[in-house]
């Protein structure tokens, strides 16, 4: 064999272990497949966040208070992120396919339940169901697209796949809204069916198990149930310290400091039960992987920004501008609208360029996204608020499809499973966090902002005195008596104070968004730039 075509042993193993694929050509069309399987998880991911607005209307039905009517998001998000990092082990176990669709059918049977439940108790038992079944669908299509496709074309498959991702969480309150104010909120569930059932049918014609996976599951060695329940134990805790730490004013109360020591002992005892069992439910081994651990890294940025500012800005345009919750939604819909046209486009670019500078392009439009909404006043328009996201969302493309093609460089093929479970964790951690930091800051800065400006409102400050005469002369010329105008006069000034303080709250934590973002803009150069094999490299002789 020629010189050129010689590759040294203890390089090629290497090369092979990082950059080797095995070839396969599915049955149907791989475009076929991606919508297929997308199908599903744009439904599990609408279903996030399209219950968020129609809460008071849940509350009301079931007889619950709005505090508790939360636990019918909160059970949801635990038992979806309990399931998202053993779903690699599991659909290794019994099969990629036979698991996905065992997910699809679960999660629409429970959607039905959930839209029948009479009571506060069973639509939470009936959501926790619904999210462990939710929790199998995102990793195991990132898995079946990342087999489907060769590495080198990933990069449009995963951003059809973004499109469920990042679209329909957006889309959702929208939606949710929309469904509520004109029928009821049981119709958010019965939604899911039909797209169940075509998910269903569809998916046990056209999608199969590579043939590698066959080999995998002889190997996969028995459930680790310690493993298991320390992960339940910690996973758990977190999320439900996240969703109620504001609530129940965080380390103040009992609950959330026990919840706090037993994530924090739980996850202790659970890396330690994974690096001395025999058969781990996730392998630890995949974060000495630089690509892959600085990939979760911005997973978990990615979760923050997009579902602290989905929270956000509705919030800001319902709580401090008055509009309804249809209106506030409508306003995030816009950046959906951007994404349908957006992530194709970058998919096929991604075909073309460095992952690593679509990552550092993306977090600088995303850094400005973020820094424009910083610029409120109460005097924005519709159309001005609706710009917010279109801009913050322009970054998104950039670093979640890079991020989905660099999550899978450098790691084994029989290890797509377990990287698709561990990548959606990431995201959804991520967005709890977002969420948790939005809600704790909003108060906490308001707090801060109404001592401030309270301070100035006293009857010896000249410009209160101003201000308060000249309301309640407007008052008196309306019909009011001289004592209701002046009363009527200092309650309103009050309530623009406080309208104040929580405008300078959303200021303030738009600033630490930015921060934050703008410190991982050169992040996508501490990874290592992937490189695809067009050949096989020819063996020696």
């Amino acid at each position: 064999m020629a010189q050129s075509s010689v590759v040294p042993a203890a390089k090629q193993r290497d090369y092979d272990s990082e950059f080797h694929y095995e070839h396969w050509t599915p049955r149907f069309n791989p475009w076929v497949i991606t919508f297929t399987v997308t199908l599903a998880t744009f439904m599990e991911s609408l279903d996030s966040s399209i219950a968020n607005v129609a809460l008071p209307h849940i509350a009301g039905t079931v007889g619950a208070s709005y505090n508790e009517a939360t636990w019918v998001l909160t059970s949801y998000l635990v038992s979806n992120a309990i399931v998202l990092p053993i779903s690699g082990w599991i659909a290794n176990r019994i099969g990629r396919k036979r698991f996905y669709m065992s997910c699809v059918a679960l999660f629409t049977a429970f959607s039905f339940l959930c839209g029948l439940a009479n009571s506060l108790p069973m639509l939470i038992a009936f959501r926790v169901f619904q999210g462990a079944a939710g929790g199998g669908l995102q990793p195991s299509e990132r898995a079946i697209l990342a087999d489907t496709f060769p590495p080198e074309k990933r990069s449009l498959a995963f951003s059809l796949y973004g499109m469920a991702v990042v679209v329909a969480p957006a889309i959702g309150p929208t939606i949710g809204g929309w469904i509520t104010d004109n029928y009821t909120w049981r119709w958010i569930f019965f939604l899911n069916i039909p797209v169940g059932i075509v998910s269903l049918l569809l998916t046990s014609r056209i999608v199969e198990d590579p043939p590698y996976l066959k080999r995998v599951r002889e190997r996969v060695g028995s459930i680790d149930g310690i493993g298991l329940g320390l992960l339940a134990l910690s996973i758990g805790a977190l999320q439900i310290m996240l969703d109620k730490g504001q609530e129940d004013d965080w380390f103040s109360s009992r609950f959330i400091v026990t919840c706090a020591c037993i994530f924090g002992f739980g996850l202790i005892a659970f890396l330690y039960r994974e690096h001395t069992a025999r058969h781990p439910i996730i392998d630890l081994s995949l974060y000495r992987r630089r690509n892959f651990a600085m990939s979760q890294l911005v997973m978990v940025t990615i979760g923050v920004a997009l579902y602290s500012t989905t929270v956000m800005i509705p919030q800001f345009l319902q709580e401090v501008m008055g509009y309804t919750a249809t209106n506030a939604g409508l306003a995030l819909s816009a950046g959906g609208l951007v994404l349908l046209f957006l992530l194709p486009l970058v998919g096929y670019i991604g075909q073309k360029v460095d992952p690593r500078l679509m990552i550092t392009f993306g977090f600088c439009l995303l850094t400005l996204g973020i820094w424009r909404i910083g610029d409120l006043d109460l005097t924005i328009s519709f159309w001005n608020a609706a710009s917010w996201r279109v801009v913050m969302v322009l970054g998104m493309p950039f670093l979640f499809v890079p991020i989905s093609i660099m999550s899978y460089v450098g790691i084994p093929q029989e290890k797509n499973n377990e990287v698709s479970g561990l990548t959606a964790l990431a995201r959804n951690i991520g967005g709890s966090l977002g969420i948790s930091f939005i809600s704790t800051m909003l108060v906490r800065r308001a707090q801060t902002h109404q001592q401030f400006l309270v301070a100035n409102i006293y009857d010896g400050s000249p410009k209160y005195l101003s201000m308060k005469r000249g309301i309640a002369a407007t008052l008196q010329h309306r019909g009011y008596s001289a004592a209701d105008a002046t009363a009527h006069a200092a309650a309103q000034i009050y309530n623009i104070m406080l309208q104040q303080a929580r405008l300078l709250a959303y200021i303030d934590t738009v600033h630490v968004l930015v921060v934050l973002t703008t410190c991982l803009i050169p992040i996508g150069y501490l990874m290592k730039k992937p490189r695809f094999r067009t050949k096989p490299v020819e063996p020696i002789d």
